[in-house]
């Protein structure tokens, strides 16, 4: 047995300590934060600046007081700041010594060093007014592809023939000769009515929203080339289904219904765009007179535009043109259209490809109509400093997103499941809990594989798809035997994590029974209702049972207890509701200390606090629980 207590030393300053800076995260304006720096006494320090520059701005220098000796070697110098605009700040210390002055600046992980080359800290200021949704906290959400969910057989109208529809479980197609020219048209039925008959099983796993990847009229199984905003699709019925929908999950089961809004192109074949005449509207293509012709990016009208990514299949639409922002946006606009339906808001696909301006604009007509609905942003980097198309990103400021997809949380997760890196880990963790404001940072879609990744147990069990096309990935899309089961016990460590983190665990539609797949088409494959993983199903239900047992899910502080290689232990804390994490992702046995507070805590596994310690066997993990009252 390896015996392991973490050790702390004196440090000039740690921006995720709260000893030296009052508020780990970002800030409102007009919100005091405390900093303090601890300096060596033989540095003989005469004078102290915090340095703080607002991203674009001049540097503002503040003075900050002697506070008293730390022990007999060390000294306190602090200052209280605060901001009266939102915006991304940029600050390091400068120390007046007898030899010059010195710069404390980011050493990474938090630390404070003295190295004038190293960069500055991140500091977000976010609108004291900025207010986040609460029914999407302390939650869980379920992501569904439609088409790929369940098939109700209810009967339906006006689907058009070109569509090749397929066999429940069949492997998607994937090689250009299975498609006769047309990409992404193989269909398997999946509707709104089948989601409505399985709303009991997504109940049972805890969940309380849906996210739906896109309804609305397309042609393709993906449905990112919308048609026609204000038609649901034919294949997975109509807007009555919709509205149902949301009636039935949210009356009966608490569940929230939202959409992905997809406002970044439309597909050519559109009534917007119309380049094949499969409409009665006038498009783009077929004259400059259309009332979408400003909605586009022509070069050399008609056929040459911009599209999504040199995908002419979808050309791109310029979101600030007026016109265009009043059809999503405006009073009778998409977005409030389908709110009136009884969804409870967005996610926004590719968020960082829609300007400020849109964005501004579809934050006021959501929150006009319904100032409790979500928008969530597709972003994969840290959403406060992303920058894009020439400027920085306000996304998280209080104007325009509630929530983004939290990649750099997924990525953390997987890759110290595999890899066992606890440093990386919580690096990242605690990056994103320091940049972010705490009312997004409770609302963030924590997924840990979508429509857009490999499926996570393959990642975590698999070989890597990069680099390797479609043929390669089809010949390794489903585990040996061997890595299956080590993929499902990974899957679990991988889930405890995702399930205690701050934000909301997303669900990714057949995770929870243990179904493979590589990159698209193979992770979008039809939901396997007869061969269910009932080992892996049965923890997803006992971690929906714990995340709506504790309080500490909903808002809690997090703070890292320990950390050793694959052996991780955190906490979260709100209002006497305490939780306790503690992992051992190595092959020995370890014992770790996580303080005697834990000793009477209640263990909802095997392992226990006893003097102080956990003892974890390996690749074990344990929670523990502890109400203060």
């Amino acid at each position: 047995m390896i015996f392991v207590k973490e050790k702390k030393s004196v440090q000039i300053y740690n921006s995720r300590d709260k000893s030296y800076k009052s508020i780990v995260s970002a800030i409102a304006t007009n919100e005091k934060c405390k900093f303090r720096i601890i300096v060596p006494r033989d540095m003989k320090c005469c004078a102290a600046q915090l340095a703080i520059t607002k991203d674009g701005e001049d540097t503002a220098f503040y003075n900050m007081f002697w506070a008293g000796m730390c022990g007999d070697n060390f000294e306190y110098w602090e200052l209280h700041f605060y901001a009266t605009t939102p915006g991304l700040y940029f600050y390091h210390f400068v120390l007046d010594t007898p030899w010059g002055k010195s710069y404390v600046k980011n050493a990474g992980d938090g630390r404070g060093e003295l190295n004038a080359s190293l960069p500055d800290f991140q500091q977000t200021v976010y609108d004291e007014n900025f207010l986040t949704p609460n029914f999407l906290k302390g939650g869980i959400m379920y992501q569904i592809f439609p088409d790929r969910f369940f098939n109700s057989k209810t009967p339906k109208k006006n689907v058009p023939k070109s569509r090749v529809m397929r066999d429940w479980g069949d492997t998607p197609f994937w090689k250009e000769e299975q498609m006769n020219g047309i990409w992404n048209n193989d269909y398997f039925g999946g509707d709104l009515k089948g989601v409505e008959k399985k709303l009991s099983y997504i109940a049972d796993l805890g969940v309380t929203c849906i996210y739906l990847n896109p309804v609305f009229e397309s042609h393709s199984n993906h449905r990112y080339d919308t048609a026609d905003y204000e038609k649901i699709d034919s294949l997975l019925g109509d807007e009555n289904d919709l509205k149902n929908l949301c009636k039935v999950a949210k009356e009966k089961y608490g569940i929230s219904i939202i959409l992905d809004g997809v406002f970044s192109h439309t597909g050519c074949d559109s009534r917007y765009f119309n380049m094949y005449n499969h409409y009665d509207d006038i498009g783009a293509y077929n004259s400059k007179e259309s009332p979408y012709f400003s909605w586009y990016k022509f070069i050399n009208w008609p056929d040459e535009y911009h599209s999504w990514w040199g995908i002419k299949l979808l050309p791109e639409v310029i979101e600030e043109d007026e016109g265009y922002r009043n059809y999503i946006c405006g009073e009778n606009g998409i977005l409030k259209k389908w709110l009136r339906c009884g969804i409870a808001g967005y996610r926004l696909d590719v968020a960082d490809e829609l300007p400020d301006i849109f964005l501004d604009d579809l934050r006021k007509s959501v929150k006009s109509e319904n100032e409790n609905a979500i928008i969530i942003g597709e972003v994969w980097e840290d959403a406060t400093n992303k920058f894009a198309y020439g400027q920085r990103r306000k996304y998280l400021l209080g104007e325009e997103l509630d929530s983004v997809m939290n990649y750099p949380f997924a990525d953390a997760i997987l890759n110290f499941v595999r890899y066992a890196n606890g440093n990386a880990f919580f690096n990242a963790v605690l990056s994103i809990i320091e940049n972010y404001p705490p009312q997004v940072l409770n609302v963030l879609m924590n997924h840990i594989g979508t429509h857009d990744t490999e499926r996570a147990i393959t990642r975590l069990a698999g070989e890597n798809p990069d680099g390797h096309d479609r043929a390669w990935q089809f010949e390794h899309n489903t585990l040996s035997e061997f890595d299956y089961l080590k993929g499902i016990s990974m899957m679990k460590i991988a889930s405890l994590i995702q399930f205690t983190l701050p934000g909301v665990p997303s669900i990714y539609y057949g995770d929870e029974i243990g179904m493979q797949g590589m990159k698209d088409p193979f992770n979008r494959g039809c939901m396997a209702w007869d061969k269910p993983n009932e080992e892996l199903l049965k923890w997803y239900k006992r971690l929906g049972q714990i995340r709506h047992s504790s309080k500490a899910f909903i808002d809690g502080d997090f703070e890292k207890l320990y950390c050793d290689g694959g052996v991780i232990a955190y906490s979260r804390s709100s209002e006497g509701d305490n939780i306790l994490v503690a992992i051992n992702n190595s092959n020995e046995q370890k014992r770790i200390f996580v303080g005697t507070q834990w000793d009477n805590s209640y263990s909802l596994f095997d392992e226990k606090s006893v003097d102080g310690f956990v003892n974890l066997p390996p690749y074990r993990y344990t929670l523990l629980s502890k109400k203060e009252y």
